[in-house]
């Protein structure tokens, strides 16, 4: 009579015997060490061996139980391989550090590591585990910055956060490409209603911390946030984002005219120079103004600023016109906070937010953004032009 044996039993076997060797080599590396304290590190004591003690360890291997842990009559061994009072090997620090980045719950991580370990962790252990970001965020916020900047990228987006009450809170951004054309996520700051003096206190604070330099601030039409980036960074220029102007634009449009001004608009900012432009404006205004005159006269106010980037290197138009790049960074961070639904404080957020942008920010150190490399020489120009001249 034949038998076979389950998945599932295969499985616990195999788990078995892993464990099992983890326990033998713990326990040799430990003799080998109560051997090297008593006769090379300390053979001035008059100590000696004192049989063993039993503890477990939680181990990414599994749980390993009634590990032999050797002891001394003075008490003064303490083995390397862990702490005292000790009753993981690390790894499940990094994980659930590494789960609550992905966006999962308090909670929720609570119950997974119930399923695996079958111990219970509270979400007030979960979250006091995931604290020991909170001293790296503060030395992070605190770092010296880079002088020179290309381009600063600034928007805010909003989450949900608990105080008294659950409300819409603005966590502010800041990506900045460097000399070398690589992206950096600078600084963010959550609380409140994003506003101009919001952003001038941010922008205030990436000054003091040594970003001295900027070519070009892209954003969005924010009331005072053109004045108070250019009470910061009087020098810059200001690039409003594009795509949010056209949207407007067609928001306020008919239908069935909608693709039509879509079409004409291309042909102002898709041109090659900034006199083609203008040029193009004017047709676009010859045809639109009469029916509509206020969107019109919207896009006369602000052209100067919705065409900065003509100024600029070819190369790395295509990614100064617009706020894309940092939406992009925001759509990151929107999707690591929206299974939360909402934050229990600041902190929680701050956490969030940090360890996404540790992620973004190793994944971009290691490619320059698209242009940049072609126009550094011209970019290195209009630096000395402005900042040494």
């Amino acid at each position: 009579m034949s038998s076979s044996i389950t998945n599932s039993e295969l499985s616990i076997q195999l788990e078995n015997i892993i464990s099992d060797f983890i326990k033998e080599k713990i326990e040799l590396i430990m003799k080998e060490e109560i051997n090297n304290f008593l006769k090379v590190e300390r053979p001035d004591l008059e100590d000696s061996k004192n049989g063993y003690y039993h503890r477990s360890l939680d181990t990414r291997y599994g749980r390993i139980e009634n590990l032999t842990v050797p002891r001394d009559r003075m008490g003064e061994f303490q083995t390397q391989v862990f702490e005292p009072y000790q009753r993981r090997d690390g790894w499940l620090e990094d994980a659930i550090i590494k789960m609550y980045q992905s966006g999962m719950s308090t909670r929720e991580i609570g119950k997974f590591i119930e399923k695996i370990l079958g111990s219970s962790y509270s979400p007030t252990t979960v979250s006091n585990i995931t604290n020991i970001v909170l001293e790296d965020i503060e030395q992070w916020q605190k770092r010296t910055l880079n002088k020179r900047y290309s381009v600063l990228y600034l928007d805010g987006i909003y989450t949900k956060v608990r105080r008294d009450v659950v409300a819409k809170e603005v966590i502010y951004l800041v990506v900045g490409v460097n000399e070398d054309g690589f992206r950096e996520v600078l600084g963010f700051y959550v609380g409140g209603n994003e506003s101009s003096l919001g952003w001038q206190e941010i922008l205030q604070d990436l000054y003091k911390r040594g970003l001295k330099e900027v070519l070009l601030g892209v954003f969005d039409g924010l009331a005072g946030l053109e004045e108070a980036f250019k009470s910061v960074y009087p020098k810059a220029d200001v690039q409003r984002c594009v795509v949010h102007k056209v949207r407007n634009t067609l928001n306020h449009a008919r239908k069935k005219d909608q693709a039509e001004i879509a079409e004409d608009l291309k042909t102002v900012y898709r041109s090659n120079t900034m006199q083609e432009a203008l040029n193009q404006f004017e047709q676009f205004r010859e045809k639109w103004n009469k029916r509509y005159p206020k969107e019109v006269q919207s896009w006369d106010n602000d052209l100067s600023v919705l065409l900065t980037f003509l100024n600029y290197p070819t190369s790395i138009r295509s990614v100064i016109y617009t706020t894309n790049w940092i939406e992009r960074t925001n759509k990151d961070i929107r999707k690591r906070l929206r299974p939360m639904n909402s934050l229990p404080d600041i902190k929680a957020a701050e956490k969030i937010v940090y360890l996404t942008i540790q992620n973004l920010n190793a994944e971009w150190a290691k490619r320059k953004l698209r242009g940049f490399a072609e126009a550094h020489h011209q970019l290195q120009t209009m630096f000395k032009q402005r900042y040494e001249g």
